[in-house]
């Protein structure tokens, strides 16, 4: 069992009685992504208030905007496990709903990058907004080349930056920001996330290429 594995059994001893409620009220995987992308609309905003506010050097109140930023992130990452997790114990599967399920994290992700994008540029940090933008570009990647596997019946899910590890990445740093008044947390977890995701994405080329080569 690797440490994702791992971790997912211990998150889902706390998230299984909230799903069996959700069960009993009716409420669908579809709604629960939904919430989820709306909180990162809500992260959003609150990295674009923490950026005008750094504009307008109200250092401390950009800084509780970006903690807060942080800590929705997180919550909302709580609900991209539990919409798979609610497919899956209230037999609610399907295909949109997988289709709905990635569309609405991609943009959760993107939207929430560029809000962070922008706390850099209005703190006139040019290259971490440029880096910030890398991280945008490897994150994306890294779900392409899955889909794009996927299509191929091939089994892609290598790599040492996929997306539960990037929302963590991402809220942590920006919470621990945002309690230090420090940039320079979040500016190392764009990094981690710039470097790591694009490897992440040419890693998984690479196990596409050599599966291909197995078949002939």
């Amino acid at each position: 069992m690797n440490y994702r594995d791992f971790l997912q059994k211990i998150i889902y001893v706390f998230i299984n009685p909230i799903i069996k409620g959700m069960i009993k009220v009716g409420m669908t995987p579809n709604i629960v992504t939904t919430l989820g992308f709306i909180g990162n609309i809500g992260a959003t905003a609150l990295f674009i208030l923490g950026a005008l506010e750094m504009q307008d050097g109200n250092s401390i109140l950009a800084y509780q905007y970006i903690l807060w930023g942080g800590i929705v992130i997180l919550f909302s990452g709580l609900f991209d496990m539990m919409d798979g997790r609610l497919a899956r114990l209230g037999n609610m599967s399907s295909t949109f709903g997988a289709l709905w399920d990635s569309t609405l994290d991609r943009y959760s992700e993107l939207i929430s990058l560029f809000g962070i994008t922008l706390i850099f540029l209005e703190n006139d940090w040019f290259w971490l907004g440029v880096i910030t933008f890398a991280a945008m570009v490897g994150s994306v990647m890294v779900s392409y080349v899955r889909a794009r596997a996927e299509g191929l019946q091939i089994d892609c899910k290598v790599g040492l930056m996929q997306r539960p590890e990037r929302v963590v990445v991402t809220a942590v740093t920006a919470i621990i920001s945002g309690c230090t008044e420090n940039l320079w947390w979040i500016a190392g977890g764009m990094i981690l996330i710039a470097v790591l995701a694009n490897i992440t994405a040419f890693w998984r080329v690479e196990h596409c290429r050599q599966e291909l080569k197995k078949r002939g």
